[in-house]
């Protein structure tokens, strides 16, 4: 992998983590057109990972930080930042048990295009039935939507269907207030990944080596740009326009297949 193929596959990674067009998917479309090879990019994908970590906690520290010091402040009863802590876990709990299962069955797939542009398809269904959809809006996201937004997360590990579009999507659907299911979908796929990452150094899936240069290459732009993207998808979510990424990953999904099939 040279520099220029790291810093092109660093701003797809940074800009597709948080906008909902899925990151794997169009990691893979990417790959497929640069003729990178899934298997000797592994420890790259993980770099690209916790690039797009550190951006989330960059953009979302103040947030993050009001939870870490409520979730280890001891009082007579759960408070408001252990709450959401515990809703996290709770939305953690399906991605866990479709990651430890499922793992090598949806890296197999991820070599096929057409399961992609399908997944793509899929997601643009869903950001327009979101669109469509008016509910009630909540005040706070419940233990029961926790852990369905979290469903939707787990079957978001097929690539081509976008995590970000996926959990949005569905908390907006069980009727809660855009910017909190945002910045929820945002702060649930903080473990998610460090975990993956963990598994995949603990089972030394690594595949060939990449270079340091490219490595940091991947990485810087990744940081950057998911910055920057997280912070657009944010005001995007508030100003409810997820519809203009329904109609792109529709685009892309019917182009993905085409591509596969002739």
């Amino acid at each position: 992998m040279d520099i220029l193929q790291a810093i092109v596959l660093g701003i797809v990674q940074g800009l597709t983590e948080f906008l909902p067009v899925s990151s794997s998917g169009h990691l893979a479309l990417v790959r497929e057109i640069m003729g990178i090879n899934i298997t000797e990019s592994l420890a790259f994908d993980i770099t690209l990972h916790a690039a797009t970590v550190l951006s989330t906690i960059v953009v979302l520290w103040r947030e993050i930080w009001r939870l870490l010091k409520g979730a280890f402040t001891i009082s007579g009863s759960i408070n408001e930042e252990q709450s959401y802590v515990l809703k996290i876990v709770l939305s953690m709990i399906p991605i866990g048990i479709v990651g430890f299962c499922f793992k090598d069955y949806i890296d197999e797939v991820s070599d096929h295009i057409w399961v992609v542009g399908v997944m793509l398809l899929c997601t643009s269904a869903l950001l327009t039935f979101a669109y469509k959809a008016k509910p009630r809006q909540k005040d706070t996201i419940s233990y029961r939507d926790s852990f369905i937004i979290g469903l939707a997360q787990a079957f978001a590990t097929m690539p081509g269907l976008s995590r970000s579009g996926s959990t949005i999507a569905t908390g907006l659907l069980l009727g809660n207030k855009k910017e909190s299911v945002a910045q929820f979908s945002f702060l649930m796929v903080l473990p998610p990944i460090l975990g993956s990452a963990l598994l995949d150094v603990v089972k030394g899936d690594f595949g060939g080596g990449v270079e340091i240069v490219p490595l940091m290459a991947g990485f810087v732009t990744a940081f950057i740009t998911g910055c920057l993207a997280c912070k657009f998808m944010i005001e995007i979510v508030k100003k409810g326009k997820l519809i203009w990424f329904a109609a792109y990953c529709a685009v892309a999904g019917v182009v993905a297949i085409a591509a596969q099939l002739f």
